[in-house]
């Protein structure tokens, strides 16, 4: 079993949404009393396992893997973790996948015809604020006036404010979720307002970023130095990395450009020296993925002790069909879902179809993606892989699977939300903008075409770093974002199949660039108003 973050979370059974009904009612929080909060956090050794709770939550649904004792209730537990319904509205609607599958809420994700009722949509809004009042509660029971009163000794109150950092990266992490998923539009609370029954007033996109931002530069000198804090687990470089990704946004979030401060952010994770780029591109996507030396930050998942339909296991089954041989992804068998289209295929055939990058499954699918609903239609990608790759000595390479070299069913392979690759693409891209030094642009992108064996550059424009971004992080949840930051996610500048439910794409609404806030939170909250367009 693969070292990496897990701690005791068997004492959540009892008290995992005691405190996490504060934000509101509408939300469906179901809470299940056993502990109060004040047991819990009277005890300072309990504090590293909500902190644990707080990361464990990207990837899994409740307190019983892979399924039973739910976080939220009235939402299927299979289809809601985190991980998996961010990656969905992050990529379904865009031109990297498609899935053929008829569950309520796919349809209307693939072909940009959502509402206020997808499920998709609600369950993606309900575990943004599990998290974020999850981490508020956290952050005010380790407020340095609880810490004393509650007669901690000097050693429990420093690792417990280190802790209490931690918790506000986590917290900055999903309220950019929130300002980029739903423009920012959303109630908002804080460690200040406490527990009971509160309606949150609305806040705004210029508002949201600016919070965010003055909570990463307050923690960043208090949080450790890259790559010092257990794998896993937030240090400086993810506060850089999140401060980066922040400003390469900042034009399309809220009308101010920060491309400035994003190259500056993103040269302080490289010149950090802490990482380096793994020597092989599908290294980064495998079961000993962990030992990437060009991961940043991890959502770390283990076959054995974090089961959930979600996270990493729903990225390696549910690609996997057709031809494509199940135990080659170190798995029991293919859930035959997602392929992408012939529009973001073509990014590789035009440019690099023998590199590294290349990891497309074409064997009998068709590239273009006449039918949604027909598995073949749309090369199946062959990226994350429940395997790993020994090298057996004789100049060439065994595959096993898994950390205990049989198939499963739940996996091994984490899930890097934040890597060295893309920030050296963040920086590349303010500098194509005219807001960093060109040649240092062009030398990162080069360092990651090399990895691929594709030919180097000499320029670079901001098109030219949407393409490579495509290339380089497909499927890793970053495509709406990066095309809505270009202006092409909506708009007839770019079409793909099945864009606005046209068989060859359509333009649609621009008010589909953001999603819309719960439905049922703005019938509860007289203080929320409707995303326009919903």
């Amino acid at each position: 079993m693969k070292k990496r973050i897990i701690f005791n979370l068997v004492l959540f059974a009892s008290i995992s949404t005691l405190v996490f009904n504060s934000c509101s009612k509408q939300l469906d929080l179901y809470p299940k009393y056993g502990l109060n909060s004040a047991e819990v956090y009277n005890n300072p050794e309990n504090y590293i396992n909500v902190l644990a709770k707080m990361y464990a939550g990207f990837v899994l649904s409740g307190n019983q893997g892979p399924a039973g004792n739910a976080d939220i209730a009235d939402i299927d537990e299979g289809f809601s973790p985190y991980l998996r319904v961010y990656w969905n509205l992050q990529e379904l609607p865009t031109d990297e996948a498609k899935c053929r599958w008829n569950d309520v809420g796919i349809p209307e994700i693939n072909t940009m015809d959502w509402s206020s009722n997808n499920s998709f949509v609600k369950a993606m809004y309900a575990r943004l604020f599990f998290q974020i009042t999850m981490a508020n509660e956290f952050i005010r029971e380790s407020s340095d006036e609880n810490m004393e009163r509650r007669e901690f000794s000097a050693d429990q109150k420093a690792l417990i404010t280190e802790y209490r950092s931690e918790a506000r990266f986590i917290r900055a992490l999903c309220w950019t979720h929130a300002l980029d998923l739903f423009g920012g539009n959303v109630p908002f609370m804080t460690e200040e307002d406490g527990i009971g029954a509160f309606t949150p007033p609305q806040t705004n996109p210029q508002d949201l970023l600016a919070y965010i931002e003055s909570e990463l530069l307050e923690i960043e000198d208090l949080m450790k130095a890259p790559k010092t804090n257990e794998y896993g687990r937030a240090d400086q470089a993810t506060v850089w990395f999140l401060l980066s990704h922040l400003y390469l946004n900042a034009e399309s979030w809220t009308g101010t450009q920060r491309y400035t401060d994003c190259a500056t952010y993103s040269e302080k994770i490289i010149n950090s020296g802490a990482y380096d780029l793994d020597a092989k591109y599908q290294d980064l996507f495998l079961a000993d993925n962990d030992k990437s030396t060009e991961a940043i930050w991890s959502s770390n998942c283990d076959g054995e002790r974090t089961q959930s339909y979600g996270g990493t296991t729903f990225l390696v089954h549910a690609f996997v069909g057709g031809t494509m041989v199940a135990a080659d992804y170190g798995i029991t068998g293919g859930w035959q879902g997602y392929r992408a289209t012939k529009s973001f295929t073509d990014l590789f055939v035009a440019d690099s179809a023998v590199s590294g990058r290349f990891i497309w499954h074409t064997d009998q699918q068709k590239q273009m993606m006449d039918t949604l609903s027909l598995f073949n239609n749309g090369w199946a990608q062959g990226k994350y892989k429940n395997v790993i790759y020994v090298d057996n000595g004789n100049g060439s390479v065994d595959t096993v699977r898994g950390d205990n070299y049989t198939l499963a069913t739940q996996v091994n392979v984490d899930f890097h939300w934040m890597r060295l690759g893309e920030a050296y693409l963040m920086y590349a891209e303010a500098a194509a903008r005219g807001y960093g030094d060109a040649g240092k642009g062009v030398e990162y992108v080069n360092r990651l075409r090399t990895r691929a064996n594709e030919p180097q550059i000499s320029a670079i424009t901001p098109e030219f770093i949407l393409d490579e971004r495509g290339r380089e992080l497909q499927w890793e949840g970053k495509r709406r974002t990066d095309l809505v930051r270009f202006n092409k996610f909506t708009t007839g500048d770019y079409l793909w199949e099945w864009k606005g439910g046209a068989a060859t794409g359509t333009s649609v609404s621009s008010h589909l660039n953001i999603y819309p806030l719960s439905a049922d939170d703005v019938v509860a909250n007289p203080n929320l108003t409707q995303n326009p367009g919903y």
